[in-house]
């Protein structure tokens, strides 16, 4: 017959207090008796392993453990590939190739320009609209490369009115209700 192990809690209290004295005493100091968890055989009542421990502990120590467990699972999944099994979340090679792609169609789209004004440019001179003499690729590039317009930045009729009327309304005093001023107690 093999020998199983029973786990046994038992609660003997190391202090010797009446039932009418414990109930009165508070929840706080309930919280700090101590107690002893006793681990036996089944078969032989042979005790195993015990300590002692108050519920104060126990609550502490197992708030402090899930923590622990939460904080580490959050690092785990912050900082690991595994937040790419989220939903929502993407990969970080698809990010990379997608600013890969993003930074060659600029690249592309530069280029694009740049030969349809170098091919505008040999259709001016085939047709015979430019000499020979002024075809050079670097003004052709240099004419082609669009300088910003320049921004009117004028006030318009309407924003002109507008700061008229902003502008007297600030300077009049505000209208005061009939028959109260503003200092009057109440």
């Amino acid at each position: 017959m093999s020998a199983t192990l029973l786990i046994i809690i038992f609660v003997v209290k190391t202090n010797s207090m009446s039932g009418n004295r414990l109930k009165k005493k508070k929840f706080f100091d309930r919280l700090l008796i101590k107690n002893r968890l006793i681990i036996l055989n089944e078969d032989t009542f042979e005790e195993i392993f015990s300590f002692k421990l108050n519920i104060m502990s126990v609550f502490v120590s197992l708030t402090l453990g899930a923590i622990v467990l939460i904080s580490l699972t959050t690092v785990l999944i912050a900082f690991t590939p595994l937040r790419e099994f989220i939903p929502g979340y993407s990969s970080s090679k698809l990010k990379r190739d997608a600013t890969v792609l993003a930074l060659k169609s600029d690249s592309l789209t530069i280029a694009l320009k740049k030969n349809e004004a170098y091919i505008k440019s040999v259709q001016k001179v085939l047709n015979g609209d430019l000499e020979y003499a002024k075809f050079n690729k670097d003004s052709i590039l240099s004419s082609s490369d669009e300088a910003p317009e320049p921004v009117d930045l004028s006030p318009s009729d309407k924003e002109k009115e507008l700061r008229e009327r902003v502008n007297k309304e600030e300077n009049t005093p505000l209208a005061q209700p009939k028959g109260k001023s503003r200092n009057a107690k109440k």
